[in-house]
Order: C-alpha cells, then sequence, then structure tokens
C-alpha cells in the first residue's frame, strides 16, 4: 500500500499469519486542512466498511491516497491517509485495555478504522471550481 512500492501491494485477500496478525484496530491520519464535507463522507460506515475490505496488510508509515466526493458536478478529492498506529488483540498478556502495537498487521472486516489530523493542507473543495482554482 506504499507510495514508495514500485508495485500495488495492497491485498485485500491478505490473511492473518503468525507474522501478519489480524488488526484490531487501524489510525489513519489525514491533513488537516480537509474540509468538513469530507469529514462527512469518509466518517460514514461505507467509507469505514470500503478501508476494511480493500486495505489488506498494513504497515505503519504507508500512505494511500483515496478517493472522496466533494458533492458537487462530479469533482473529486485524494485524500492522502497514512498509517499512524496498528493495534492487535495480545490475548490478555499484558494487562492493556488498548490494544498491543504492532508495525504489520491485514486489516479485516472486523478491524476498526479511527482517523486523526495530521499536519497539512489538501487543494481541492469548492476552489476547484472557483477562479481561484487550477487553469488547463
Amino acid at each position: 500500500m506504499s507510495q514508495s512500492d514500485s508495485t500495488d501491494s495492497t491485498d485485500s485477500t491478505a490473511t492473518a499469519t503468525s507474522a501478519r496478525p489480524t488488526a484490531t484496530r487501524v489510525v489513519l491520519s489525514m491533513p488537516e486542512g480537509v474540509s468538513g464535507w469530507v469529514r462527512s463522507q469518509i466518517d460514514t460506515d461505507r467509507y469505514r466498511g470500503y478501508f476494511r475490505r480493500t486495505l489488506g496488510e498494513v504497515s505503519v508509515g504507508d500512505v494511500t491516497e483515496e478517493f472522496v466526493d466533494i458533492g458537487c458536478c462530479g469533482n473529486n478529492l485524494d485524500i492522502p491517509f497514512r498509517v499512524e498506529r496498528i493495534e492487535v488483540d495480545d490475548g490478555g498478556n499484558t494487562g492493556s485495555t488498548d490494544g498491543t502495537a504492532v508495525e504489520v498487521a491485514v486489516v479485516d472486516e472486523q478491524t476498526a478504522i479511527e482517523y486523526v489530523d495530521r499536519e497539512g493542507d489538501v487543494e481541492g473543495g469548492w476552489k476547484v471550481q472557483s477562479a481561484d482554482g487550477p487553469t488547463r
């Protein structure tokens, strides 16, 4: 899934193994400058479900750009999501109520997807249709 990979390693058929456990929680960051409309789109069950179906194996630091409808005239915006944290069930071994952080895991239909902001902005939104937007 990393942008630095030369091939598309997104594999929704990836299965958990001892080397690649199943993630119970994945935290994805996005630029803090995304609009309220974008946030309302990605904060839906269908969008989190999309991530559960398509992420496959993930590693901390992986980046994927995903399409988000900006809600007007068929325009869209690609948002860069970065994997910030991956947690797995430790089976109660550490006594922690949080999952155990790991570097690599497989996302499945039960994985919780959460979002956090990171520094940065995104070009797009209404600007793509205004005089301030890009010209071609």
